[in-house]
């Protein structure tokens, strides 16, 4: 026993354990019954905070409890790294996107190890990631082919500055969510490229066409799934 509560020496020990006996890593047990425990995945901004903290907290009390009533317990972990947020974060801070994504995945992960959550790190993903979104690829074709995806006309949020389309979550008082002052009002308009797609031969051509770019290659190695 030591004569002192020191929590970093006793926190990092008990981590040095669990990596070395690869703790959280899970492996399929049929005799087990299972729980997948996934919390939202954190946008890699660089820096977590207590939100952050709180979040990740719930969900590993939840997987550290069911690991002990018995259940093989998978709790990932992964980073919500695709898109314009990325790439408007890299551009204000003069970075390439990739490294500015990657850099700031690096300093988040060990930010998460430290506080000792019971995280299966060798699941990890990135949505950034061929291997990850290659999948949304490939599910969207298949909802494409049974029709569930369309295209239609309709009135979205137009940012003029990005030139892209808002949800409404993005939008408060007419203005882009956390934008710059000087942007202008976001603007509800019929985004021009949302025209519509004829069923029959038009839908089938553009289909075909689809599949020809980089998402066709996507099912042709996994026909099974």
């Amino acid at each position: 026993m030591h004569e002192s509560y020191d929590p970093a020496a006793l926190e990092r020990a008990a981590q040095l354990y669990w990596d070395a006996h690869r703790a959280f890593e899970v492996r399929e047990d049929p005799a087990l019954p299972k729980f997948y425990c996934l919390s939202m995945l954190p946008y890699p901004s660089g820096l977590l905070h207590m939100g952050h903290v709180r979040n990740y907290t719930i969900g590993d009390v939840l997987a550290r409890y069911l690991r002990m009533q018995g259940y093989n317990v998978l709790q990932p972990m992964g980073w919500d790294a695709f898109g314009l947020p990325a790439e408007n974060a890299a551009i204000s801070n003069g970075v390439p996107p990739a490294k500015w994504t990657r850099d700031n995945i690096a300093h988040m992960r060990a930010q998460l190890k430290s506080l000792g959550f019971a995280i299966d790190w060798s699941r990890e993903i990135a949505s950034c990631d061929p291997q990850y979104y290659r999948w949304n690829q490939w599910l969207f074709l298949r909802m494409l082919e049974k029709g569930l995806a369309y295209r239609k006309t309709g009135v979205v949020n137009w940012d003029p500055v990005d030139q892209t389309v808002l949800a409404n979550e993005q939008v408060i008082d007419g203005r882009r969510a956390g934008g710059k002052a000087r942007d202008p009002d976001v603007l509800p308009q019929h985004h021009p490229l949302r025209r519509p797609v004829a069923r029959g031969a038009r839908r089938a051509e553009w289909l075909a066409g689809a599949r020809a770019g980089h998402a066709g290659e996507l099912d042709r190695p996994q026909r099974g799934l």
